[in-house]
């Protein structure tokens, strides 16, 4: 064996085949938790979408199936399966275990992909137990199997078949994954999504293992997606405002609607892909937007020089819109790609939107003199909002920048090793406070329910103590000013009482974080805390229950002369039960607050939290059964 500081050629390492896929899978999936898991369907799915680009493919079905495994199947083209003259093997091989390969590299076979770094199939097979690539291309169906990338089988021919078409089924790996279990409520989302994106491509989800299956197919297109989007609102102008043109070679696809509520909700896709970090076709929108109706502020004199123009955040509050772009050579950061680099798309959407808004505007005066009233209302907030802000500013420099007297501090000083514990109330405050390690966990009580965000505008918001107690106690601002490089905390815990007043609490401070600390729960620093529901106790042993069926399991191991006790609330444990419980990093359960799907995550706040009575209803009946334990 060479010495550890020997390093030499003999020490260099070539990762041949699909070896580096399998020794680094993050760098290509982005992670290999449940989102690295539900990005290989998308990478299968992704190729079928750009057969329908290219104008050959009209329905998709992806099949969740009892065993674990998925399958993709559409009615393109097909993957080609005569031989490479240059590699003496079967295109399907190729495209399947040879990476950088494929059919988007030479602008021919597709104008248009979403899939072009060339790596998406192969790390599926790559990251897969096993992988069935079944063929329909003239007259027969063929069929290759791999096992973790290698073939383990050639290119057979193994019966007719009518049409064309590619069928992908794969098992991913269990011992690349966390978890292999899919979510169908997720890949339901995104298959919507693409058929939105699709105007009239049909997508089909079903799952073997629950019985479900939906069909989406949308003739409306955009149009349709933003009616989806503001189904639980009240809209100020029907139908929605849809914008499409062309430059350059770039198609450029917008619908838009305002409503009355207070939040933008704006969607960005480039070739199909959700770029949920956004990137030059959404800065581009949003400029032309912003400069499209200060113009028209100006020409009815509602905008006056000496007072300043509308500023961006002004012309987008309750603007529902979806910005979808098709671009020949995008530039996406990284291969998860969620935001477009190109710099000439910029300028290509804001000449399209800036023009054709323009023409909608003057064509439809009763729209823009809505869209203006409502705009004017939300710059005197903002102004409003500002004064709150320079108010609370001045409050902390009187105070000499102290922190909120409630919050008990951790002492350790690095955000990546610290923690905050959101609480309700003195009871479970003063209890939590006296079981946390000093060293790293900082506890900060809440007095009752904070503002319902969802009805509020951002100047009410900032004059709300609670509220105003967790910024200052985060340290990363809202809106404009956020910055997740100043979060004091790593790890910001909501603990609340297992009944229906702290699920409540709970929901609206998920409300709070979701719409105006967004880039707390992508940085994946916002968590849940799960204290216990039982503590069974028989003879001087105690054990604590998460869940019924663990409740259930203890008592029939125990038998008779055990008691049981329902926990309510976090003030009936002592300090050290707590610690015991819910607060030890060796013992506690905390689930992690993700993002897999935006536009269902933004739908459930407006249902949950909204003014609307009759879609909370429906929820609640359709969710009913699913209850467990139910407090009253």
């Amino acid at each position: 064996m060479a010495d550890s500081g020997d390093y030499s050629a003999d020490t260099i390492q070539v990762m041949e085949g699909l070896q580096a896929v399998r020794k680094r899978p993050s760098m290509y999936i982005g992670s290999t938790d449940s989102r690295g898991l539900h990005h290989l369907v998308y990478e299968v799915v992704d190729n079928s979408i750009d057969e329908t680009l290219a104008g050959y493919c009209t329905d998709i079905i992806v099949g969740l199936r009892a065993d674990g495994s998925v399958s993709v199947e559409d009615n393109g083209r097909g993957i080609p399966v005569d031989i490479n003259q240059k590699y003496g093997k079967p295109g399907l091989e190729i495209v399947m275990t040879i990476l950088h390969s494929g059919g988007k590299f030479d602008k021919q076979t597709y104008k248009v992909s979403g899939g072009l770094h060339g790596v998406g199939v192969h790390v599926v097979n790559a990251l897969s137990e096993r992988l069935e690539a079944l063929i329909k291309r003239n007259g027969k169906l063929y069929r290759q199997r791999y096992e973790r990338g290698k073939p383990v089988s050639g290119v057979e021919a193994i019966g007719e078949a009518e049409g064309t078409g590619t069928i992908i089924t794969f098992l991913p790996d269990r011992e690349v994954f966390e978890s292999t279990e899919f979510d169908y409520g997720v890949l339901s989302g995104r298959m919507r999504e693409l058929a939105f994106l699709n105007k009239g491509l049909r997508m089909t989800i079903n799952d073997e293992r629950s019985g479900q299956e939906e069909t989406f197919v949308y003739e409306g297109g955009l149009v349709s997606f933003v009616r989806y989007i503001n189904g639980n609102q009240t809209c100020l102008h029907d139908p929605p405002i849809y914008l499409e043109g062309r430059g350059d070679s770039v198609a450029v696809e917008i619908a838009m609607q305002y409503t009355d509520d207070y939040i933008e909700r704006i969607f960005s896709f480039a070739n199909n892909i959700n770029t949920i970090d956004g990137g030059t076709h959404l800065t581009g929108f949003r400029s032309a937007l912003t400069r499209v109706v200060n113009d028209f502020a100006r020409k009815k004199g509602l905008v006056k020089p000496q007072n300043g123009s509308l500023s961006g955040e002004d012309t987008r509050e309750g603007l529902s819109a979806v910005v979808s772009v098709k671009v020949p050579e995008p530039q996406f950061e990284g291969q998860t790609k969620t935001r477009l680099g190109n710099s000439e798309i910029k300028g290509i959407v804001e000449s399209i939107v800036g023009e054709r808004l323009a023409t909608f505007f003057d064509e439809n005066p009763r729209v823009i003199e809505r869209v203006l009233e409502k705009c004017l209302l939300a710059r005197e907030a903002r102004e409003a909002a500002r004064k709150a802000r320079e108010l609370t500013r001045r409050k902390g420099l009187l105070e000499s920048n102290s922190l909120p007297g409630k919050l008990a501090d951790c002492s350790d000083t690095d955000p990546a090793r610290c923690e905050v514990y959101l609480v309700e109330g003195d009871s479970a405050g003063g209890s939590t406070k006296q079981g946390r390690d000093r060293r790293f966990q900082a506890v900060l009580p809440l007095r009752g329910k904070i503002l319902n965000v969802e009805k509020s505008r951002l100047d009410r918001i900032l004059r709300n103590n609670e509220i105003e107690a967790m910024i200052t106690v985060f340290g990363t601002n809202i809106g404009e000013e956020f910055d997740i490089n100043r979060a004091r905390y790593h790890k910001i815990i909501i603990m609340t009482d297992a009944d229906v007043d702290g699920a409540h609490i709970r929901t609206l401070l998920l409300t709070f974080m979701y719409r105006y600390l967004r880039g707390l729960v992508d940085a994946g620093y916002v968590y849940i805390a799960q204290p216990p529901l039982y503590r069974i106790s028989k003879g001087k042993e105690s054990y604590y229950c998460f869940s019924d069926k663990q409740r259930e399991a203890f008592l029939k191991q125990l038998g008779p002369r055990s008691t049981v006790q329902r926990y309510k609330g976090l003030g009936e444990m002592n300090p050290h039960q707590l610690w015991e419980t819910t607060m030890n990093p060796a013992t506690r359960i905390l689930k992690q607050v993700t993002v897999e799907d935006a536009v269902a995550a933004d739908r459930l706040f407006t249902i949950l939290m909204g003014d609307q009575v009759e879609p909370r209803k429906d929820f609640i009946t359709e969710h009913s059964k699913e209850v467990r334990n139910l407090d009253i």
